[in-house]
């Protein structure tokens, strides 16, 4: 018999719904699950229990009311440690904001509240959402790394102590660990989701992200989590589109472009030849695969990225820096310290080449509905002193484009492997409809072994 911490997103909102599950027990199934896999994983950083079941309790007379608030009624949702939750503290993997308690929820905390879901707990993120690794395990082989930023909500969604987490992603913090951990990972376009209320690395690189365990999911959450925010400059105007109508009228064969330059020579073979057998797979399911080839600019992408984030990481630690610089990473310290001795004249010609990679790469997905990749260039790496390789994500992330993440088979070693498909900006539910396309075709869905 299953149980509810089983249930998607999607499933447990209609369950609740229907009145054929109760909201506490979700949540009580959750907290249960945490406790008995948690010790282990460590992907839970801050849970009010007490909090999470008077939550719960209230949508459920809610719910039992016909009142129900919106699309998450009663769905526990999870938070990197990046989100401001207000009276509950906020750390984001640091001794700098060790003690730190917000008095505001993050836009994107209280989009949840209004559509009635409810606030499982803070997942562990990386030291500021940064590359110094997390004490967190990988599910599928606890001596390889679980990515980052975004690895306690990846390794939480992958072990079903929650259907739905929130991560983020200034490089590949949200996709990358998608990828090693089994999950689809969404990044929206640029903008798309507010970041008022989200500890920054990066204000013109950083996208809030979505973990969960299927393409429905990620449409639903992003839902609930798009729309203007006069708090956040960067947050796109006009209204919000119907993302899940959008993804049910493009489920259909799609016409992909897969990209073999730069992305075959920087992977492993075994994860190159997985990535063709997928599009095959793709191909002789109805879509139309063709080859396309990446534009000049690309080459400079990623050197683009990380001046960019390096200086405006330093910008918003200075403060900071001066007087604890010994409280940080070392790795995120050694970013902010070079962002430090970079010209403004090169951060500009940095920002122009991003504008210019934005404009180019939208040429090239013009020609096709979605773009195939391989996500990573390699599973997860047998090393829990690194976050992996984000370098598939990056021109997604800089130039703004949205991206999902969609788990694709095993390797031979029995760790996850996964695909990435981009879209053009502001057609998220386009690429949706695409991805669960692809989704449906490919039939993968996987689970830890010790953890299903």
């Amino acid at each position: 018999m299953s149980q509810p911490y089983e249930l998607t997103v999607a499933q447990a909102a209609h369950q609740i719904k229907d009145k054929s599950l109760s909201p506490v027990d979700l949540a009580q199934s959750l907290l249960d699950r945490i406790d008995a896999t948690d010790k282990d994983l460590q992907a839970w950083v801050t849970i009010d229990r007490e909090e999470v079941l008077g939550s719960a309790k209230q949508r459920e007379d809610e719910a039992q009311r016909g009142e129900a608030k919106g699309l998450l009624h009663g769905v526990p949702v999870g938070l990197k440690d990046i989100f401001y939750t207000e009276g509950m503290k906020t750390a984001a993997g640091s001794k700098v904001y060790a003690d730190f308690v917000p008095k505001f929820d993050a836009t994107s905390v209280a989009k949840i509240k209004e559509a009635g879901g409810i606030i499982l707990g803070k997942a562990v993120t990386t030291e500021f959402a940064t590359s110094d690794p997390s004490p967190t395990y990988n599910p599928w082989n606890f001596e390889h790394t679980p990515g980052g930023s975004s690895s306690g909500s990846s390794v939480a969604v992958a072990t079903k102590t929650v259907a739905a987490a929130l991560g983020s992603q200034t490089g590949g913090s949200t996709c990358r660990p998608a990828a090693y951990n089994g999950i689809v990972g969404l990044k929206a376009t640029y903008g798309r989701i507010s970041r008022y209320g989200v500890v920054p690395v990066s204000w013109s690189l950083d996208h809030v992200g979505i973990l969960v365990r299927t393409v429905e999911d990620a449409a639903l959450m992003l839902q609930v989590l798009s729309g203007h925010d006069e708090n956040d400059p960067g947050s796109i105007t006009g209204p919000v589109p119907d993302f899940l109508a959008q993804m049910a009228e493009h489920n259909r064969p799609p016409r992909i472009g897969l990209v073999r330059e730069y992305y075959e020579e920087k992977s492993t073979p075994e994860m190159w030849s997985h990535t063709e057998q997928v599009a095959q797979k793709l191909a002789a399911a109805g879509a139309e695969v063709v080859e396309l080839k990446l534009p000049a600019i690309f080459r400079s992408v990623h050197s683009a990225q990380r001046i960019v984030m390096n200086v405006e990481c330093a910008s918003f630690h200075e403060e900071n820096h001066l007087t604890q610089a010994e409280d940080y990473g070392p790795r995120i310290r050694s970013g902010m310290e070079m962002g430090m001795l970079v010209s403004a004249t090169k951060y500009l010609q940095a920002q122009r080449l991003r504008r210019q990679l934005r404009h180019d790469l939208s040429e090239m997905v013009g020609q096709v509905d979605a773009v195939i990749t391989p996500a990573t260039p390699a599973p997860a790496p047998k090393d829990r002193n690194t976050t992996g390789d984000a370098s598939f994500q990056v021109p997604w992330t800089s130039s703004g484009l949205p991206s999902v993440t969609l788990p694709s088979g095993l390797s031979e070693d029995g760790l996850p492997m996964a695909v990435q498909l981009g879209g053009l900006c502001y057609e998220e539910g386009k690429l949706l409809g695409v991805s669960q396309w692809c989704e449906s075709a490919l039939g993968v869905q996987l689970s830890p072994p010790n953890y299903s």
